[in-house]
């Protein structure tokens, strides 16, 4: 059994310390994480713990439906907790900075996708990407067209 947010959630794998760890680092942090985030933070905690059980359990968490993996690009995966109801991500090209909201205009989209066409959605992963203020202000930073 393992412990999330206060609650128990019965899984068919047995709980290890590191397992444990790896969602306690998850269910703290503020905002999402990658897979070395989590492996810095959980070291500070447990220096026995490996990069290899870290993506291994994440990958197992993926597949019990407890945390939602997201690759927000060719090269980047973020990682938090399974949340109910969709969300949104905007993510900064510059900085990689990641922020989470929600709107029923998400929920409403999903509904109006199963109401036209032969599909029950399971999942929706929807991310936006622009520049956040410290990057880019209120608008993004300008193109150089190309040029360096």
């Amino acid at each position: 059994m393992i412990l999330i947010s206060g609650e128990d959630i019965m899984v068919d794998r047995r709980t290890t310390k590191h397992r444990q760890l790896i969602l306690d680092v998850l269910r703290e942090a503020d905002g999402h994480l990658g897979a070395k985030d989590i492996f810095r933070k959980a070291m500070e905690r447990d220096a026995s713990i490996s990069l290899a059980t870290v993506y291994r359990n994440l990958q197992l968490f993926e597949e019990l439906g407890i945390v939602d993996g997201k690759r927000l690009d060719k090269t980047r995966c973020w990682y938090e907790l399974k949340r109910s109801g969709e969300h949104c991500d905007v993510v900064c090209t510059s900085c990689g900075r990641v922020i989470a909201f929600e709107s029923p205009s998400i929920d409403k989209l999903v509904r109006e996708v199963e109401a036209q066409s032969e599909f029950t959605v399971t999942k929706a992963v929807l991310y936006l990407e622009g520049y956040c203020r410290k990057c880019g202000g209120e608008t993004a930073p300008e193109s150089t067209g190309g040029k360096e």
